[in-house]
């Protein structure tokens, strides 16, 4: 079940592949993001140290967060990834010029994951060549949604 979907990601990039990884959460972000109040528009992931880094997403903590703590709501959030995915994806982002960017949070199995994407950026007339194409798919119901209706 997905919690939140980065749009603008399949919007700016070829997602060339998809890897499911766990966050490092803490208890009130956990409370957060079931509640909704998360976003990962402007969220990337990075890669320091062998380790894989989610940065800018932003968790609003709840106003009944505990008084002890001081919620830094954009801080930086260690992804679990095996071993060998992670050199995978360091051979491909350091090498082939990928990068990485957070597509979705969803649940699985009770626990919050994030699902990353390998990905290639688009340029502009990309861009212009898929919103031409969503527009003809759409057309193209609509002409069959007609046909069906007077047939």
């Amino acid at each position: 079940m997905s919690i939140v979907l980065n749009k603008k990601a399949f919007h700016d990039y070829f997602i060339e592949e998809k890897y499911e990884a766990g966050i490092v959460l803490d208890g009130w972000e956990v409370k957060s993001i079931r509640a909704g109040r998360v976003q990962i528009r402007e969220a990337y992931v990075i890669v320091k140290k062998g380790e894989i880094w989610l940065l800018g997403m932003h968790v609003t903590p709840l106003a009944t967060a505990s008084t002890h703590i001081n919620p830094d709501p954009t801080r930086t959030r260690k992804l679990l990834l095996r071993e060998h995915e992670i050199e995978k994806l360091i051979g491909k982002v350091e090498r082939a010029g990928y990068t990485l960017i957070p597509l979705n949070l969803h649940y699985s199995r009770g626990l919050i994951k994030a699902e990353i994407g390998l990905a290639k950026g688009k340029k502009q007339h990309d861009k212009r060549e898929d919103a031409r194409e969503k527009d003809w798919a759409r057309e193209k119901q609509r002409l069959m949604r007609e046909k069906a209706r007077a047939g």
